[in-house]
């Protein structure tokens, strides 16, 4: 009897299976669970009116309740261990001048991880409050992906950069007074004027001299984005370009992509070829423990199966970093570079109903990514839990140890392993290899209720708090002390020197036309590609696989076609019918409803709508697609 399985239960234990021939000789068995111990931080207490010394008697401020976690986010360790820095909200706070009037609105505050206390009583400590407007002309808004310097003296926090001087943060000499916010701007013409480009997940590099970043263009009327590499430079004194204060300036930028690099897929005469692990970087997620690598997500392997990859900023050498269907994004590599903890979907079922069926070659995923990728979320509500995945990554029955393991498991309980607690980016490694650090929020309306099937759980935090950040000691690991990343070369031989004014490059593709795919053992399939009619970007892709195999053990047969539309640039709305069989190890099927499937995706707000099917069935094990606006 077939087991029906909801996108919300455990991936079934048949994919060990599926993962046996990533494993080769050179790799090593998988490790064996370890024993994790996973608490939570503590945080200013929360109000939803005014912050009165019955709530917080040291008047030190008080929290938002963080609903959808906006206005909060747990960053990276201080480079003594014992604090994390933090992205959070006050509210409540009394007007001037009163002392605790500068406990309001956007702030960073530091955590202490040791269950020690700051002097003045408070396991955590405001950095930012109170700072004077003078020692903060031209700061930006966005204080996302707080990341301390290995000086301990300075944080990089959204587009900006806070500094304390000779003083380092954790210091009681570290006032506001004596604290500075200097924005960051990326110089995109050729006069150097103007505001500078966009940039988005901003990541530091671990010589803590040059940083990752990601910026979106459109192209042809859709949202693209390219990631870049640059070198930190102050600037006291700047003449051109705004803001025209003391600030510091992206220079000698790359961005990483070449045209000169072998894509994905290519043509060679009506055979298409695919090249695995291409260096063509996608969105930036962070770097190494030791900077020697790039992490970020990559075209994929395989059809619908959203991975993340690492390239080698000296030689663009590409090494596949996880390989279960579900969806990974938010990473860290640990400072040894032997480990990685990662935010993954594997567990929830969520996207096994179109990424399940193994092996099936990227070919539909010419267009297809925006719709796999987007469906990881509902909005707001993330699906993602925290693993810890060797440095081989996913191999045989091992899809690394989840982290948030311990508790009842009941939703709402607020247990460590509550499902109704989501995963967020990032998780952040200690220095000494021993400590994770993570954040979590609860499920919130309209992500629940209403019209969303999923129903709503009252939190049982402090203050109805909808977040929390979440401490993982590796407790049987020894702490370890490595020496400082020596700074490296700012040229990437294998991106292109970014020129400011240059517009964005245009991704190389396959014309229309019809091609065959060769199986590697056996088979092929046909591949029509078929452009839009302004001939800008292709339309769709319809394959016909004819026992297609590429280690001679699996055949897929049938057919699937995806056709795209974009009503506006964020906007993907997709025409998918799918009948695939796959032979050999296992039994699986991929296949639509006789109407199709047409999912609707807007990839910054991530709603799942769909009419139709699309159903993935392995062995005796069913999974089915979310249900709309869930």
């Amino acid at each position: 009897m077939l087991k029906m399985h909801s996108f919300r239960l455990t991936t079934a234990s048949a994919l060990g299976v599926l993962y046996a021939r990533l494993a080769t000789a050179a790799v090593p068995d998988p490790p064996a669970p370890e024993p994790i111990e996973v608490v939570e931080l503590p945080l200013p207490p929360v109000t939803t009116g005014s912050c009165t010394p019955d709530i917080n008697p040291r008047g030190t401020g008080c929290i938002t309740q963080g609903i959808y976690g906006e206005g909060f986010q747990s960053g990276s360790f201080l480079p003594d261990g014992n604090h994390i820095v933090a992205y959070v909200t006050f509210t409540g706070a009394p007007e001037a001048p009163d002392p605790a009037s500068i406990y309001n609105g956007s702030q960073i505050i530091l955590i202490k991880t040791d269950n020690t206390s700051f002097p003045n009583g408070d396991p955590w400590k405001c950095i930012t409050c109170g700072v004077p407007a003078g020692n903060s002309p031209g700061k930006s808004d966005t204080w996302d992906y707080p990341h301390a310097f290995q000086d301990g003296k300075r944080l990089l926090i959204g587009t900006n950069i806070v500094d304390c001087g000779e003083f380092l943060l954790t210091d009681s000499d570290c006032t506001p007074e004596r604290t500075f916010v200097y924005p960051i701007r990326w110089n995109v013409t050729p006069d150097g004027s103007g505001a500078g480009g966009a940039i988005r997940e901003l990541r530091l590099h671990p010589d803590n001299v040059h940083l990752g970043f990601s910026s979106f263009v459109i192209v042809d009327g859709t949202v693209g984005q390219f990631s870049y590499f640059s070198r930190l430079q102050f600037n006291p004194a700047p003449t051109t370009g705004e803001p025209l204060v003391p600030r510091y300036d992206l220079v000698n930028v790359t961005m990483l992509f070449s045209p000169n690099n072998t894509p994905p897929l290519t043509i060679d005469g009506d055979e298409i070829i695919i090249h695995p692990l291409p260096n063509q970087v996608g969105e930036l997620r962070g770097f190494s423990g030791r900077g020697g690598e790039v992490t970020y997500i990559g075209y994929p392997t395989e059809s619908c199966n959203i991975d993340l990859y690492a390239v080698e900023l000296a030689t663009g050498s590409v090494r596949r970093l996880t390989a279960h269907p579900e969806y990974v994004d938010p990473a860290d590599v640990s400072p040894d570079d032997q480990w990685t903890v990662v935010m993954d979907t594997r567990g929830t079922n969520r996207q096994m109903f179109m990424a399940g069926m193994r092996g099936v070659p990227p070919l539909i995923d010419m267009i297809a990514t925006t719709v796999a990728s987007s469906i990881r979320n509902n909005h707001q509500r993330r699906f993602f839990e925290p693993y810890l995945i060797d440095r081989y990554g996913d191999r045989g029955d091992y899809s690394g140890q989840k982290i948030s393991e311990a508790g009842s498991g009941v939703a709402g309980s607020g247990a460590i392993n509550d499902p109704e607690w989501n995963g967020r980016a990032d998780p952040r490694w200690s220095p000494d290899g021993t400590k994770i650090a993570y954040w979590q929020d609860l499920t919130a309306s309209p992500a629940c209720g209403g019209v969303n099937p999923l129903p709503c759980y009252k939190s049982t935090a402090q203050g109805g708090r909808f977040v929390r950040f979440m401490l993982a000691t590796l407790t049987s690991r020894k702490p370890y002390t490595l020496p400082s990343v020596e700074p490296v070369s700012d040229v990437v031989p294998w991106g292109t020197p970014y020129v400011p004014g240059d517009p964005a490059p245009t991704l190389p593709r396959i014309p229309q036309g019809t091609y065959t795919l060769s199986g590697a053992t056996s088979g092929s399939a046909e591949v029509t590609i078929t452009e839009n009619a302004d001939d800008t970007s292709i339309k769709s892709v319809a394959v016909q696989y004819n026992d297609y195999s590429d280690d001679g053990i699996n055949f897929i047969n049938g057919y699937e076609n995806y056709t795209r539309s974009n009503p506006s640039p964020s906007l993907e709305v997709a025409d998918w019918y799918s009948d695939l069989v796959r032979t050999g190890e296992t039994h699986s099927t991929k296949k639509t409803s006789p109407d199709g499937f047409h999912p609707s995706v807007d990839l910054f707000v991530n709603i799942f709508e769909a009419n139709g099917t699309l159903t993935t069935t392995v062995d005796d094990d069913v999974y089915l697609q979310p249900l709309n606006y869930s």
